[in-house]
C-alpha cells in the first residue's frame, strides 16, 4: 500500500462539525421567509413528503437512521441480490412480452437484443395450439419462455414440454416458467381453478428440469387494483405461503417447493420506491424460507415488469420516460428479469417501433449506462437502507393481516382484500385530482390538439376479479367526453382567460388555468375579446394585488357582456361577482367535470 506524504492540506480540518440541530435552524430560517413559522424537527417535517402505507421521506438522511444489516449479495438474508454476482454477468434477462401468434415479432424481438419470452396463451392471447407456430426457429434451448395461461396451463406447459422433446432441447437445458397461478387467476377474474394437478408439474420440474419452475406469484393484480407496496408485497408473501404450503402437502420438501415458484412485481417511476420494495421483498422472502427451515432457498428470483398503472393513453410518448426510469429502478433494485411494456401498451398491440424501444430500453441502461455491472448499486444509501427496512415492516403486517384472514385464498373471497386495496386508491385518486401527484401530458402539460396514435385492437385482458386501475383514468373520461364533443359539433368547450394587467403580472396565472383547463379538454382561449372568443365562461388571470384593484369591475364588464360564470386563479378571496376559484391544490377533476356539465358536454 502506498503512503502519501504528509502535506498539510487536511479537508476540512480547521472547520468545526455541523450538527443536525445547525441544518434544522438553517432550514426553519429559510421557511420563515415562505411564511411558515416552525423550528427545529418541525421545520424538518415541513419538508417531508407523504407516502402511502403511512410511510414518509425525509429532507436528510444521516448515519442515525439505522437499519438491519443488508447481509452480502448472494447471501440470506438477500436484501443485496439473490445471486453473488448480480447482474453483473450479462445484465439481467430482457423479457419480452407477447400477446399476439406473431412469430416474426418473437425472432426480431430475440434477434435484437430480448433473451426471454412471456407468452400470454389462451382464449385472451396465443391459442396453445399456435405454441409451435410463435416458437418456429427459436432455439429453446437459448431462450427461456415464461407461459401465461390462466386455466389452461396444464395444456400449455404439456405443449411446451412436447416442443422441447421434439425440438431435442435437453431436460437441463430446458429454461422458463410454465407460469400457474391460480390465486392471481382468481384475482384477476373471480374464477378458480384446482391447485392439485400442478403439483404434478412442480414435481416434474423440480425432478427432471432443474431450470424450469411451475408457479408464479404475480402481485401485478394487486398493484393495477390500486394497491400500495407495502400491499402488493403482503399481498405476493401470502400467496408464495399459499403455495408452499400446497406443494409440501403433496410431498415436495420445503427446498424444492421455494424453487418452484418466481415472483412478479410492479416497477414504477418512483425509482427510490421501487429499489426499495425489491429489495424489501427478497428481505421478506428469507424469513419465510427461514422460518420454513431452508434459510438457504430464500433467494426470491424476480421478474418486474413496468407498471401499467403509470402507462397513459394520451401524449403516449411519455411513457418512454416513465418506462426507463421504472427499468433503471428494476436493474438498481435487482430484480432478475425485467419486462418494459411498450410505450402503446394501452392503445392496443404494439407496433415494431414500440417493440424496439421497449427491448432497447434495457440495452442502453445495460451496455451504455453500465447499470448492471454494479451489484446493489443503492446498497449502503442512508435513505435506501431506511426505506428498505421501514417498506418490509409495513409490507409484513399486510402479510400478517391477510395470514389471519385465513390465508390468501379467503382474504380474496371474503372482499377483504378489495376493500384494503379500494381505500388505498381513493387517497391516491384524490391526490391525482388535485394534481398533488402530476400526470405528465395529462393533467400537466396537456396537448388538446395531439395527434391520435392508433393501434390494432389488443386481446381484452381477463376481468370478473378486481379492478384495474390507471392514473390517467379521471382525466381520460373528460378528454373523451371533449372529443365527443369535437366530433359532434366541430370545436371544443371553450374557455376565455382574462389576462389583468401586465405580462410580468399574468403569465404565471395564465399559463397555470391554461394547463388546468385544458387537462379537462377545454380549450383556453387568450387572443381577442370575450366577445369575439365563443366561450360563456371566463377565468380571471392575474397577481393578487392587481385583483385587489380590478378583478371586481372587469368581472362586472364581464358579466354584462354576458359570461355566464366567473372563476379567478389565485386563492380564494371575497371579489363580488366571482363563482369559484382554481388554485393549486384544488380538485381540478371537480372544476373540469362541471365545467363541461354547465357546458353541455356530454
Amino acid at each position: 500500500m502506498t503512503v502519501l506524504p504528509d502535506d498539510g492540506l487536511e479537508l476540512a480540518a480547521e472547520f468545526p462539525d455541523a450538527t443536525h440541530d445547525q441544518w434544522q435552524s438553517l432550514v426553519a430560517g429559510v421557511l420563515r421567509k415562505s411564511g411558515k413559522d416552525v423550528e427545529g424537527a418541525q421545520a424538518e417535517e415541513a419538508l417531508s413528503t407523504a407516502l402511502e402505507d403511512g410511510l414518509r421521506t425525509r429532507p436528510l438522511y444521516t448515519a442515525h437512521d439505522t437499519a438491519p444489516p443488508p447481509g452480502h449479495p448472494g447471501f440470506a438474508p438477500f436484501v443485496r441480490g439473490g445471486r453473488a454476482t448480480g447482474n453483473t454477468v450479462g445484465g439481467w434477462d430482457v423479457r419480452q412480452r407477447h400477446t399476439a401468434a406473431d412469430g416474426a415479432a418473437v425472432l426480431a424481438d430475440l434477434e435484437n437484443g430480448v433473451t426471454s419470452l412471456w407468452l400470454l396463451l389462451g382464449e385472451d392471447g396465443i391459442p396453445v395450439s399456435s405454441l409451435g407456430q410463435v416458437l418456429d426457429g427459436v432455439y429453446l434451448d437459448l431462450a427461456p419462455v415464461v407461459l401465461d395461461a390462466g386455466t389452461e396451463v396444464g395444456p400449455a406447459a404439456r405443449e411446451l414440454l412436447r416442443l422441447y422433446a421434439e425440438r431435442g432441447v435437453a431436460k437441463e437445458a430446458a429454461r422458463g416458467n410454465f407460469g400457474a397461478d391460480p390465486l392471481g387467476h382468481e384475482a384477476r377474474t373471480g374464477q378458480t381453478y384446482d391447485f392439485a394437478p400442478l403439483t404434478a408439474l412442480a414435481r416434474l420440474c423440480a425432478e427432471e428440469y432443474p431450470g424450469l419452475r411451475a408457479l408464479t406469484v404475480d402481485a401485478l393484480p394487486y398493484h393495477e387494483a390500486g394497491g400500495s407496496a407495502a400491499q402488493e408485497l403482503g399481498s405476493s408473501l401470502a400467496t408464495g405461503v399459499a403455495y408452499l404450503r400446497e406443494l409440501t402437502e403433496a410431498g415436495l420438501d420445503a427446498e424444492q417447493a421455494c424453487g418452484q415458484l418466481e415472483f412478479r412485481y410492479a416497477a414504477t417511476a418512483d425509482q427510490f420506491l421501487t429499489i426499495a420494495k425489491l429489495r424489501a421483498a427478497r428481505r421478506l422472502w428469507a424469513r419465510v424460507a427461514e422460518v420454513c427451515g431452508v434459510p438457504a432457498a430464500g433467494a426470491q428470483t424476480q421478474h418486474a415488469v413496468t407498471s401499467p398503472v403509470m402507462m397513459t393513453r394520451r401524449d403516449p410518448w411519455v411513457n418512454m420516460l416513465r418506462t426507463t426510469i421504472a427499468t433503471l429502478a428494476a436493474g438498481a433494485g435487482g430484480a432478475d428479469s425485467v419486462t418494459v411494456l411498450p410505450f402503446d401498451h394501452t392503445l392496443g398491440l404494439p407496433d415494431a417501433f414500440a417493440r424496439r424501444i421497449a427491448r432497447n430500453t434495457s440495452t442502453i441502461l445495460i451496455e451504455e449506462s453500465h447499470l448492471s455491472r454494479v451489484t446493489d448499486p443503492a446498497g449502503g444509501s442512508w435513505y435506501v437502507e431506511r426505506l428498505t427496512d421501514e417498506l418490509a415492516h409495513v409490507g409484513w403486517e399486510f402479510f400478517q393481516e391477510i395470514e389471519r384472514a385465513g390465508g390468501q385464498a379467503a382474504a380474496l373471497r371474503s372482499g377483504s382484500v378489495r376493500e384494503r386495496l379500494a381505500e388505498t386508491w381513493a387517497a391516491r385518486s384524490a391526490k391525482l385530482a388535485k394534481r398533488r401527484e402530476p400526470i405528465t401530458g395529462v393533467s400537466e402539460f396537456p396537448h388538446l390538439a395531439e395527434k391520435p396514435v392508433v393501434r390494432e385492437p389488443a386481446p381484452e385482458p381477463p376481468s370478473g376479479g378486481l379492478p384495474r386501475v390507471r392514473r390517467d383514468e379521471a382525466y381520460e373520461a373528460l378528454r373523451s367526453r371533449s372529443d365527443a364533443h369535437l366530433a359532434a359539433t366541430g370545436a371544443r368547450p371553450r374557455i376565455f382567460l382574462a389576462a389583468i394587467g401586465p405580462a410580468a403580472a399574468h403569465t404565471a396565472r395564465t399559463t397555470f388555468a391554461a394547463n388546468l383547463f385544458q387537462a379537462g379538454g377545454v380549450e383556453p382561449v387568450t387572443e381577442g375579446t370575450f366577445e369575439e372568443s365563443g366561450a360563456s365562461e371566463v377565468c380571471l388571470c392575474s397577481s393578487d394585488a392587481l385583483y385587489e384593484e380590478q378583478a371586481e369591475s372587469v368581472t362586472a364588464r364581464l358579466r354584462a357582456s354576458g359570461a355566464s360564470r366567473v372563476f379567478l386563479a389565485g386563492r380564494p378571496g371575497q371579489y363580488a361577482g366571482v363563482d369559484s376559484y382554481v388554485f393549486a391544490g384544488c380538485d381540478a377533476v371537480a372544476v373540469l367535470s362541471a365545467t363541461l356539465d354547465r357546458m353541455g358536454v356530454s
